[in-house]
This record gives structure tokens, sequence and C-alpha cells, in this order.
């Protein structure tokens, strides 16, 4: 399982690179800055791999400046728990995160996944966000949902996939990237008043049916959250831990 870990974090290094206009070496990793969206913590971070805690905070209020917030991204589980006591001393939130590898019996999907195009998404993005962020701006809204278009880049195939409700809303969505024999599932999402109806389940069930001639199926859950248990329940098993430090 150390391979997968280390295939699946080695993807999202490449994808968060070519995704982003503007990558910028720091001390034992690297930045990626993307100005259009400032708010935006995932087009805006540091990943490091090596070093010391002192050096990437450094690096962080160099790199980051004028930014409203610090976002951290530690992939390596030992080096993560080193760097907590620096950190914390210095403000920033910890949260921790499960890489989790498909290692399950690919199920046949009774339909396929959806495909949706920009045009389709951004509004189910924008009314994700106003109902998560009630006192956003409109410009923080638009800013967080039109940063989807940036992942376009992100791999050789990019795809926003759905399942919809009875009515033709969309009831659960999800990003699927496939780049040479590994595909990530990312950004899971249910709306709200689609929850506890199998969408999810149908969503995932379509994207590991789809996925089957991959080397490597992998997503990342939150250590803390019950989405972890969901997946482990399809078939997905924890491969390694990384962390996120994120001043605000």
């Amino acid at each position: 399982m150390a391979d997968e870990l280390g295939r699946a974090i080695a993807f999202q290094h490449a994808f968060a690179r070519r995704k982003s206009p503007a990558v910028l070496p720091v001390p034992g990793g690297f930045a990626v800055l993307d100005e259009r969206y400032p708010m935006s913590h995932d087009d805006n971070r540091l990943i490091v791999e090596s070093g010391r805690p002192g050096a990437a905070l450094a690096a962080a209020e160099e790199t980051l400046a004028g930014l409203g917030h610090r976002l951290v991204c530690v992939d390596d589980d030992r080096l993560g728990q080193e760097f907590r006591p620096a950190f914390a001393a210095a403000g920033y939130e910890h949260d921790t995160n499960l890489v989790m590898a498909f290692h399950g019996v690919r199920p046949a999907a009774s339909a396929p996944a959806q495909r949706l195009g920009l045009e389709e998404l951004l509004p189910v993005l924008r009314a994700e966000w106003r109902e998560s962020l009630p006192h956003a701006s409109e410009q923080v809204v638009e800013g967080l949902a039109a940063r989807a278009a940036t992942r376009t880049a992100g791999a050789d195939r990019v795809e926003f996939r759905a399942v919809r409700a009875p009515g033709g809303q969309v009831a659960a969505r999800a990003d699927l990237y496939v780049h040479d024999g590994v595909a990530q599932i990312e950004n899971v999402y249910t709306g709200e008043r689609h929850r506890g109806q199998g969408h999810a389940r149908a969503l995932m069930t379509a994207l590991l049916a789809e996925t089957a001639d991959a080397e490597l199926t992998f997503l990342v859950a939150d250590a803390a959250d019950w989405p972890r248990e969901f997946y482990a329940r399809l078939g997905f098993v924890p491969l390694g831990r990384t962390h996120a430090f994120l001043r605000t």
C-alpha cells in the first residue's frame, strides 16, 4: 500500500502543478498560486514534502502575502506530526485527511453518471456555496464556483459527473480525474434536500464501474468526518494520512 500512497500523492502534486498558472519553489516543496481566485485555499497554498517547520512558516508568510489565509499542506504523516507544535504556536488550525484506495470488488452500475458541462455545473456550485456560506458576497460565491474551470487542466481527463433526482435536479455530483492509469474521485457532494436517498451511492457505484481499468482509484476523505465510513463500506481502504495547516 505504500506504493499506492506514493502514487496517489504524486498524482495530486502533479495535478496541482498542471492546473496552476503560477508554481513557485519553496524550501522542501512548492507553492501554487492563482491571483484570479484569492479566496480559494486550494488554488493558493504551499505543498511541503520535507524540511523544518520554521522554513515552511516563513515560506507561507512570504509566498502567500496579501491573501486572507495561509495554507500549508504536508503530505507525509511523520513530517506532519512533527510540524504540529510549531504551527499551533503560530496560530494555525490542523486537519488530517485520509488517502483511501479502492480495494473492493468493482460494482456493476445500473446507469452511468451523467456528464455535466461547466455551463450546467456553475449554477449548481453557486447555489451550494450560497447555501453553505449565506453571508458571503456574490463576488466570493462567484469566485468559489468559477475556480472549477481551472481543474480541467489538471489531468488528461477531467470530468464533472452527477446523478439526478426524479425531477431532474442534480442530486449528487463529483469530479473524476484520470491520468496515466490513476483515477481520483474528488469533491463528492450531495445537496441537502437530496441526502439519505441513495444518490451518493449510485454516483460512486457508477464511477467505480467506469474506472475499472484504472491501475489505482483513490479519493481523499476528512479523517474526522463520517464520509470516510461510507467510502469504507464501498470498498475503499486507508493508505495513509496527510496534514493541512490553515490560518485565516
